[in-house]
């Protein structure tokens, strides 16, 4: 099998586990997260195809969209055994997937370039206008209110804690994982990205506060 054709089945492979999904990890998430991640790796010089394939792929393997992080894993693992004969390139790409999971802003860096390009992309993704987004539609499918003075940031670096989201707000979240985001970013180019979605989020913030205590006294 070709680059292109691998690119392709993985494609679908993605589409048809993520399309129907409504909290922000859909196949479009997942398309940006390549696309993305394609774009850094050229700058970087980092394997591109290696990239495409994790990124096409980090998704389906989400704890959060599946019974358990193992079972995710072994579907990844699974479907990489069928179509992609290299050994070294699948255990490449599933360990970028095993280790690039915010997961509190815990867990081992990512020991390869192409591990820090896919990661990085996957974080830009939560930066910025459609990390905006993403945060009120997958609070909103979790239950979580937008925004509640009374209710106090929570350390997302505990994994019980950021797995538990039905305590927190949307807002809050902001401060819990999305504005620690800039400064874990790995290659340079990423941080470049990511200062520019950083700001934009700190003006959406300004904004939402002022027109929250509008009136207020």
């Amino acid at each position: 099998m070709n680059h292109k054709q691998l690119i392709a089945e993985a494609e679908n492979f993605a589409k048809e586990q993520l399309g129907q999904d409504t909290t922000g990890h859909d196949w479009f998430h997942t398309n940006r997260v390549r696309n993305t991640a394609a774009l850094i790796a050229g700058m970087e010089g980092a394997n591109v195809v290696i990239c495409t394939i994790a990124a096409l792929l980090h998704d389906v393997a989400d704890e959060k969209l599946n019974p358990s992080k193992e079972a995710g894993l072994l579907k990844v693992q699974t479907w990489l055994a069928g179509h992609l004969p290299d050994e070294a390139a699948c255990k490449h790409i599933m360990e970028i997937i095993e280790t690039m999971s915010f997961s509190g802003g815990g867990g081992a860096p990512m020991s390869t370039l192409e591990g820090q390009v896919v990661q990085d992309a996957d974080r830009l993704d939560a930066l910025g206008a459609i990390g905006i987004t993403r945060t009120m539609v997958f609070s909103g499918a979790k239950g979580r209110p937008v925004y509640d003075p009374e209710v106090p940031m929570r350390d997302e670096s505990l994994k019980e804690e950021y797995r538990n989201y039905s305590k927190g707000t949307a807002v809050n979240h902001f401060y819990e994982k999305l504005l620690k985001l800039k400064d874990l970013m790995n290659t340079p180019y990423g941080l470049k990205l990511a200062e520019e979605r950083h700001q934009f989020m700190l003006i959406f913030l300004e904004q939402f506060y002022k027109e929250w205590n509008q009136g207020a006294e």
